[in-house]
């Protein structure tokens, strides 16, 4: 939805699956950050623990093995000035206090081996950090281009997927950007609008794809003022994909903004950020395999 695309343009998130220590882990009390498991109705993530003196939105990232998190604060909607990324860390026996790991960029994202970090920039554009260590490198610029590029994610098979405009106008031509895939080979990158069905006449930004591309979550029924609502849609053995359906109404709970989306790392819960205006902006988390396996059995 254009709303996070004022606040964290462009991005991102890649995750990979299941190690039998990250297996563990992740099932463990201590995973995702102490807080008890949803069940299929929303809850709020990490209450009183993450705001300081602003507001949390856009889109959170857990490591492979459940051990890193990174999310998005802001100062304001509408405002990229005082935004960044925060990461926590379990630290062998407790997670660790937040701190800043970048300024000025939104959206953290992993790549699929868990060793670059994928941000997205003012100008609708993507940074790139390297792990060393225990650490990160300094964000460089990845892909820079004529377009826009918004919430830039890898997947499994080498390809990217993204919103964009292609060169279709202006970055700032909100009208102009569908759900789309990326490729880059030999310097030359190459973009593709996913099309019909999930593609509308106005603005397609915020979307979550899974690793192995068979699903994508979007932001759908977007109103004037940018509430919008979370709808799934499969890709089918011939690369269509068929038409999205409605989460449900458990997730689609009225008029509000949502955006943001993420699936944590084995599989089990959807994040994203949801609110009608910054006061009750926050992180939201829901039991997601199950009703993932409900509409593949409808689908």
């Amino acid at each position: 939805m254009k709303l996070s695309y004022y606040i964290f343009a462009v991005l991102l998130v890649g995750h990979g699956f299941n190690s039998k220590a990250q297996s563990n882990f992740l099932d463990s009390k201590e995973a995702y950050l102490g807080q008890a498991p949803p069940g299929d109705t929303l809850e709020i993530f990490g209450k009183g623990l993450l705001a300081d003196s602003g507001i949390v939105l856009g889109r959170v990232a857990f490591s492979k093995d459940g051990k890193e998190f990174y999310y998005g604060y802001a100062r304001h909607w509408f405002d990229f000035n005082g935004t960044g990324i925060k990461e926590i860390v379990y630290e062998g026996k407790a997670w660790g206090k937040p701190k800043v790991l970048v300024e000025n960029l939104a959206n953290a994202t992993f790549s699929i081996d868990g060793n670059q970090l994928y941000f997205g920039g003012q100008n609708s554009d993507v940074w790139v950090s390297q792990r060393h260590g225990n650490g990160w490198s300094k964000p460089v610029p990845f892909l820079n281009k004529k377009y826009g590029l918004y919430n830039f994610q890898p997947s499994k098979s080498g390809l990217y997927y993204t919103g964009s405009n292609g060169m279709n106008g202006s970055k700032r031509d909100y009208s102009t950007y569908d759900f789309c895939t990326l490729s880059i080979a030999k310097g030359d990158t190459v973009i593709k609008s996913l099309g019909s069905p999930l593609n509308t006449a106005g603005f397609d930004g915020d979307f979550y794809i899974a690793p192995d591309e068979s699903y994508i979550i979007i932001s759908a029924n977007e109103t004037k003022t940018y509430e919008c609502e979370l709808y799934i849609s499969f890709r089918n053995a011939d690369k269509s994909w068929t038409i999205p359906k409605s989460l449900g109404p458990k997730i689609n709970d009225g008029l509000a903004h949502r955006f943001g989306q993420f699936v944590s790392p084995d599989g089990k819960y959807l994040f994203y950020t949801k609110g009608t205006g910054e006061k009750d902006c926050n992180f939201y988390w829901v039991r997601f395999d199950t009703l993932l396996n409900k509409l593949k059995k409808e689908n």
